[in-house]
């Protein structure tokens, strides 16, 4: 007989471990509305105040995967790759990793999502390429991977349905920055595709979801042993988000980055992240690209001829490929240092809010996004900066003397600082020690 919520609750509540059964239950009247948004709350708060064990986190993240549709791309095909972030700064990586690993025969698999708060959205960003369609059911997925090795965009509703619940409810509750579930949040999106491995770029430092290297490191161990667990090979890296990532922030100026990038242009700590997870991903596929291999395929030009099949085969216009028009904002500000100094802080966080604020975000979903106020990076942590020399540059659709001056209070002139190591940890474990 099926449990009532008032047992799972009063179980959880006094601190016990969930039978496989009851955390099923669960998820079944999550999605069938049998449990009541306060039923649903209280779940998730008696979650984090008593915590989810290992078993209880794989079980519960498993059947929000299979809440909805499995699309089981391996099955087509087997060495379909994935790459998920936490998000940051100026993390534009998939769009150009993607493209990258297609044009050297590695398939890749993306569904992506949109930015709230301080992190931009790889579908924003995409909003920006005229006529691209980024609906996604499976059908279509596996014709994008026959035809161009890639596809990326947003999943039609059937995916992991359940988890559209709890994160709603997780925003109301406080419970959104729970390891568990947020584990149980991205893997059950991720895991519904059926890829046959996924690496993590798990961000740290001050842009970063979670800024201290030991949380980020729990939640890079505990996405990488269950997915794992649940049979998706799995790997993460560590990466530095303690000043944007690449040179541009915003959603038009970060396109024009990836175009650059894919011609060869592209900034190095931009192109060592990306190269690496290329790096990582194809090992854990058993199919290892070197470095040389990634680098040709960006200098002989086939990323970007990569890039436009792809585009064109999701319904980007070809005019515009041919010649991409991303304006910036109009209202163009310089940041100069009010004294000489090593830049020794940047406050990535706070960049990601006043740049939303000033329209390049959202603070509450369903707000637009204005696709040209931007940000471009010109020191770097770590650099010596001459009295009154340029910090960067902001692009607003107009002068906001408050807006200006409080974004460039977010860069610190010292007497010493470094630039920071691009990497952290490398998270490998053995498959096999989980069957």
């Amino acid at each position: 007989m099926t449990t009532t919520p008032y047992q799972i609750l009063t179980r959880k509540r006094s601190g016990q471990s969930l039978p496989d059964e009851e955390i099923r239950d669960l998820i079944a009247g999550t999605c069938d509305g049998s449990w009541s948004d306060a039923q649903v709350g209280a779940f998730l708060m008696a979650a984090v105040i008593q915590g989810l064990d290992g078993r209880e986190t794989r079980t519960l993240t498993q059947a929000m995967m299979e809440s909805g549709d499995l699309w089981d791309l391996r099955k087509e095909i087997p060495l379909v790759g994935d790459k998920h972030s936490t998000g940051g700064i100026g993390d534009k990586v998939s769009l150009v990793l993607n493209p990258i690993l297609a044009a050297c025969g590695q398939p890749v698999a993306m569904l992506t999502g949109r930015g709230l708060g301080h992190t931009g959205g790889t579908a924003d960003k995409l909003d920006t390429i005229p006529g691209l369609d980024q609906e996604l059911d499976r059908h279509r997925a596996l014709r994008l991977l026959e035809d161009v090795g890639l596809a990326v965009g947003i999943a039609t509703g059937g995916i992991a349905p359940a988890d559209r619940r709890f994160y709603s409810l997780r925003d109301v509750t406080a419970t959104v920055d729970y390891l568990p579930l947020m584990v149980a949040s991205i893997l059950s999106k991720k895991l519904a595709t059926g890829a046959g491995g996924i690496v993590f770029d798990v961000k740290t430092g001050d842009g970063a979801f979670l800024p201290e290297v030991a949380e980020a490191h729990r939640l890079a161990l505990l996405l990488v042993e269950t997915a794992s667990a649940l049979g998706t090979p799995t790997r993460a890296i560590l990466s530095d988000m303690s000043q944007p990532l690449g040179r541009w922030v915003g959603h038009a100026a970060e396109v024009r980055e990836t175009l650059d990038c894919l011609e060869g242009r592209g900034p190095t700590d931009l192109m060592e992240v990306t190269y690496a997870l290329c790096e990582e991903l194809t090992d854990l596929l058993g199919s290892p690209l070197s470095r040389g291999t990634l680098e040709e395929a960006v200098s002989s030009g086939k990323a970007r001829e990569a890039f436009d099949r792809w585009a064109l085969a999701q319904g980007a216009e070809a005019a515009w490929l041919s010649a991409p028009d991303l304006p910036l904002a109009p209202h163009e500000v310089v940041l100069e240092a009010p004294r000489a100094g090593i830049l020794s802080q940047v406050e990535n966080r706070r960049i990601g809010l006043i740049l939303a604020e000033a329209g390049a975000g959202r603070r509450v979903p369903g707000d637009a996004i204005d696709h040209g106020v931007s940000f471009q990076s010109v020191a770097r942590l770590g650099d010596f900066v001459p009295r009154g020399a340029e910090l960067g540059r902001l692009y607003l659709r107009g002068a906001d003397p408050d807006l200006e001056r409080r974004f460039g209070s977010c860069f610190h002139l010292g007497d010493e600082g470094a630039a920071p190591a691009l990497f952290g940890e490398r998270i490998r474990l053995d498959v096999s020690s989980f069957r």
